[in-house]
C-alpha cells in the first residue's frame, strides 16, 4: 500500500483513477463537462448559500449565487463572489513539508511524511500514554471528513482528547440548547426572518456577519420592529428600529429583567408554560428581584427604555430572538443563551412561524462538527458517558464497544493547558489557525512551542500555526472535494469537486484514509472508500436521534431538493423545503418539556481599572473578510475592501482627551501585551470602549483567557486595556510603526 506514495519515475502524476487501494489521492479528473455549471454550498459562513460554479474548457472559472436555492435566492456576499480566488493563490501547500535539522521546512514525498507522522505519534503514546496526543479540528471540513477524523482518532488511533474550533463560536449555544431542549437543536428556519413582526438581535451584527440573512429580513412584508441589543452602534444597529446600547456583559441582567417585567405585566403564555415547560415557579422567583431599576442600574439603559423593549415583545404576535457571538463568546454565555430561550418559552414564541430562540452558527459546517466530529458529543449527538449510546455507535460502525471511549476528553482550552503541563506532547491541527485565533495569543503560541511534534494540515504552508509545525500536510480546499455541510437552519447541502487540488495536495478525506492505513487501523474503515460511503454511515448514526436524516437517499437527492433540513427520517415527504422544530410543543427531554434554567450573574473576569480604563471588544470587522484571513486575505478584491493594517475604533470623546487624531498610530496594551494600530475615530463605540477586528492577529495578543465554565467557550468580547498616542519620535524609531504606512 505504501508504494503508491513512492515516486516511480517522477512526482505523483494526475492520471491516477479513483479505485480501492490508492486512497483516490484527490487527483481524479473533474467529473463535469468542459462547459458546465455546478451548484455547491459556499465554504465560508454558516448561512449555507448555494453558489453556481461556471466551468470553461473543464476548468472552474468563476462563481455566482444560485438563483433558485432556498437559502440565498440569487444573492451572495462579497466572499461568495470571490469564493474561488483563494484556491488559485500561488502559495498553496502542494507537497508535504518536514522541518529539518536546521529548522527549515523541506519538501518530502507522502510516504516519508506519513511514516514520520505515524512513527512520531506512536512513539509519544508509547512513552507517555494514549492521552499524550490530541487533535484540533474545524467547522470547515465537510461532515464526512469530520466523521472520518473523529472515528479514526478516537476509535482507531486511541486518542483520548480532540476538539474543534467550533468551541470558539458555538459551544455556548450547544450547551444551552441541550440543557433547555434536550438536544442541540436550533429550532428555526430562515423563513422565520420574513414572518416575524418583532425581530430581536442580541450580540449580532447581522449586516456584516451574515449579510444574506439581513437580506432575508429585508423581504419581511410585516414591517417588523427590528431590535438590536449591542454595546456598539453597529451597521445592524444603525438600520434597526430600536437599538439598546447595553453596558458590555450586562445582557443577562437585562433578559432576567425583561422576563420579570413580562410576568408582572401578565404578558406571558400560561397555557404554553403549563403544557410544555417545567420549573416556571422557580424561574419566576429567580427573576423577581430583577426589577426595572435593577436592570437599569446594571445595563446603563433608562427604565423607560427597558419598559419599551418589554412592551415591544409583549405586543408582538410573532417574536423571534436571534443571537451570535456577542452572546456565545462570554464568561456567562450559557446562562445568557438560556435566558433568551426562557423569554421565547414563557411568551409562547417557539414552534410557530416567525418565532424562536435562534442561535446563528459561525462556520459553514459547525453544525456538522457539533453532531458528527466525535469531540464534545459522540456521533449523532449522543453522549460518550451513556453505555447504550456507545453500543449504538459501535454497532453501526461494526466495532467492539470497548473501542468507544466513555468520556469526550478535554476541551480546546484544556488541551492547550495540558500541552503547557507536558501531559500532551503531540498535536494534529486540521484546517484551523490556533496561533492566530486562540484567545491570549502569547500563551497559545507558548503551548504550541512546547510540543514534541506538531502536525498542521492546511491549504497554505504560511499560516501562523503552520510556521510552527514540524510537519505540514497539504490539503485540498472547498470545491476541490465532495461532501456535505449542515448550515444554521439544519439544512444539509452538497459540496462538490469542481477543480483539482494543486500539486500533491489531497482532500482531507484521503489524508485520513492514508493515515488509517499507515497506522494499521485501515481495516476498521474499509467500507469508507468514498465520501458518500461515509454519508450513508452518518445517516445510520442519525437514525432515531432528533437529527434523523435517514430519509435522504443519496447525494443526488440532496442536489435535486436543494438541500434538506433535519429531521428527515425515512418516509418523510420531500415536498416540504422548510422544517421548523417544536411545532407540536414536544421537546427532546424524556418528559417532552423544555426546561426553564437560571444562574446567578458572574462578575466580569477582568473589569476596567485606573491602569486599564478601557474595555476592549473584538468581533467581525467586515463582511469581506473571514476569521484569520487565511483565505480571504489572498483575494485582491476582498483585500481592497478593508484596511490592510490593523486599526482600533475609538470614541472621538476619548480621542480628544488623549490627544489622538484620526488615522494616527496608537499603542493599545493589556496585562498580556501591547500592539500598535491606527486610530479610527467613530461614534460606533461608546466612550470607555475600544473595538479591534478579530481578523488581525494582533487582537488576540491582548484578549483575556476567560471561559464560560459550562461550555468552555472563550470570552473574546471583553478585557481591560489602555491606549495612548504614539509619539512622533517613537514612531519614527519603531520599524513596526513605519511599516504601517502613512
Amino acid at each position: 500500500m505504501k508504494n503508491l506514495f513512492r515516486q516511480r519515475s517522477g512526482p505523483l502524476t494526475r492520471d491516477l483513477t479513483l479505485r480501492p487501494g490508492n486512497f483516490g489521492l484527490g487527483l481524479v479528473p473533474d467529473r463535469h463537462k468542459p462547459d458546465d455549471t455546478v451548484n455547491l454550498v459556499c465554504g465560508y459562513c454558516s448561512t449555507g448559500c448555494s453558489l453556481t460554479v461556471h466551468c470553461r474548457d473543464g476548468r472552474a472559472v468563476n462563481a455566482t449565487p444560485t438563483v433558485d436555492y432556498p437559502v440565498n435566492r440569487g444573492l451572495a456576499c462579497a466572499k461568495g463572489w470571490q469564493a474561488l480566488a483563494p484556491l488559485e493563490a500561488p502559495d498553496r501547500a502542494t507537497v508535504p513539508l518536514v522541518r529539518d535539522g536546521r529548522g527549515r521546512l523541506s519538501e518530502v514525498d507522502w510516504d516519508t511524511a506519513l511514516t514520520l507522522f505515524v512513527n512520531r505519534f506512536k512513539d509519544i503514546q508509547r512513552r507517555h500514554g494514549a492521552g499524550s496526543v490530541a487533535f484540533l479540528s474545524t467547522g470547515q471540513l465537510v461532515t464526512e471528513e469530520m466523521a472520518y477524523l473523529g472515528a479514526l482518532a478516537k476509535f482507531g488511533m486511541g486518542m483520548v482528547h480532540g476538539d474543534g474550533n467550533t468551541r470558539q463560536c458555538m459551544a455556548t449555544a450547544v450547551v444551552a440548547y441541550k440543557q433547555a431542549f434536550g438536544f442541540d437543536a436550533p429550532p428555526y428556519t430562515y423563513r422565520d426572518l420574513e414572518e416575524s413582526d418583532v425581530i430581536v438581535l442580541i450580540g449580532s451584527n447581522l449586516c456584516i456577519a451574515h449579510p444574506i440573512l439581513w437580506q432575508r429580513i429585508g423581504r419581511n412584508s410585516h414591517q417588523p420592529e427590528i431590535v438590536v441589543v449591542d454595546p456598539r452602534r453597529t451597521e445592524t444597529a444603525m438600520a434597526a428600529t430600536q437599538h439598546y446600547a447595553v453596558a458590555p456583559k450586562s445582557d443577562l441582567v437585562l433578559f432576567y429583567g425583561l422576563a420579570s417585567r413580562l410576568i408582572a405585566m401578565g404578558c406571558i403564555d400560561r397555557d404554553f408554560i403549563e403544557a410544555h415547560t417545567e420549573s416556571f415557579d422557580e424561574f419566576a422567583r429567580h427573576v423577581e428581584r430583577y426589577t426595572l431599576d435593577a436592570a437599569s442600574k446594571a445595563t446603563g439603559l433608562a427604565v423607560d427604555q427597558i419598559q419599551r423593549l418589554a412592551d415591544t415583545i409583549a405586543g408582538g404576535e410573532r417574536v423571534s430572538l436571534w443571537w451570535t457571538m456577542g452572546v456565545n463568546q462570554s464568561h456567562e454565555g450559557v446562562a445568557l443563551a438560556q435566558a433568551i430561550i426562557n423569554l421565547a418559552l414563557i411568551t409562547g414564541n417557539i414552534g410557530r412561524p416567525g418565532t424562536g430562540a435562534n442561535s446563528i452558527t459561525g462556520q459553514c459546517n459547525a453544525m456538522g462538527s457539533r453532531l458528527f466530529s466525535n469531540t464534545s458529543s459522540l456521533m449523532g449527538g449522543r453522549d460518550f458517558a451513556r453505555q447504550d449510546h456507545r453500543r449504538q455507535v459501535a454497532e453501526v460502525l461494526g466495532l467492539d464497544t470497548a473501542r468507544i471511549p466513555d468520556t469526550a476528553g478535554l476541551a480546546y482550552d484544556q488541551i492547550l493547558h495540558a500541552i503547557r503541563d507536558r501531559a500532551i506532547r503531540g498535536l494534529w491541527v486540521i484546517a484551523t489557525n490556533t496561533a492566530h485565533s486562540w484567545i491570549d495569543q502569547r500563551n497559545a503560541r507558548d503551548a504550541l512551542d512546547r510540543l514534541e511534534f506538531l502536525v498542521v494540515q492546511d491549504l497554505y504552508p504560511d499560516t501562523d500555526t503552520a510556521r510552527l509545525a514540524d510537519l505540514v500536510l497539504p490539503a485540498a480546499g472547498w470545491a476541490e472535494k465532495d461532501g456535505t455541510f449542515i448550515n444554521s437552519e439544519r439544512r444539509i447541502g452538497r459540496v462538490r469537486k469542481v477543480r483539482r487540488a494543486p500539486g500533491q495536495a489531497l482532500a482531507d478525506f484521503h489524508i485520513f484514509r492514508a493515515v488509517a492505513d499507515y497506522w494499521g487501523c485501515g481495516d476498521l474503515f474499509r467500507t469508507w472508500q468514498t465520501p458518500e460511503d461515509v454519508f450513508q454511515t452518518v445517516k445510520e448514526l442519525s437514525r432515531g436521534m432528533p437529527c434523523d436524516m435517514t430519509g435522504i437517499r443519496d447525494y443526488r437527492m440532496l442536489d435535486q431538493l436543494g438541500g434538506v433540513q433535519w429531521p428527515f427520517p425515512a418516509g418523510t415527504s420531500p415536498g416540504q423545503d422548510q422544517r421548523r422544530l417544536f411545532e407540536d410543543g414536544a421537546f427532546f427531554h424524556p418528559h417532552g418539556r423544555a426546561r426553564l434554567l437560571v444562574a446567578e450573574p458572574i462578575a466580569m473576569p477582568e473589569p476596567t481599572s485606573e491602569s486599564f480604563p478601557f474595555l476592549l471588544i473584538t468581533g467581525r470587522g467586515s463582511s469581506s473578510q473571514w476569521h484569520t484571513q487565511t483565505r480571504t486575505g489572498r483575494s485582491g478584491p476582498l483585500r481592497a475592501l478593508v484596511p490592510h493594517h490593523p486599526y482600533a475604533e475609538i470614541s472621538p470623546d476619548d480621542a480628544r482627551e488623549l490627544g489622538i487624531g484620526p488615522g494616527q498610530p496608537v499603542v493599545v496594551w493589556s496585562r498580556r501585551g501591547q500592539i500598535q494600530v491606527y486610530a479610527f475615530l467613530s461614534h460606533i463605540v461608546r466612550p470607555g470602549q475600544i473595538f479591534i477586528p478579530m481578523h488581525y492577529a494582533v487582537a488576540n495578543q491582548l484578549t483575556h483567557p476567560s471561559f464560560d465554565p459550562r461550555s468552555r467557550q472563550p470570552a473574546y468580547k471583553a478585557c481591560a486595556v489602555n491606549v495612548r498616542r504614539l509619539g512622533r519620535d517613537e514612531a519614527a524609531r519603531d520599524p513596526k510603526v513605519s511599516s504601517l504606512g502613512g
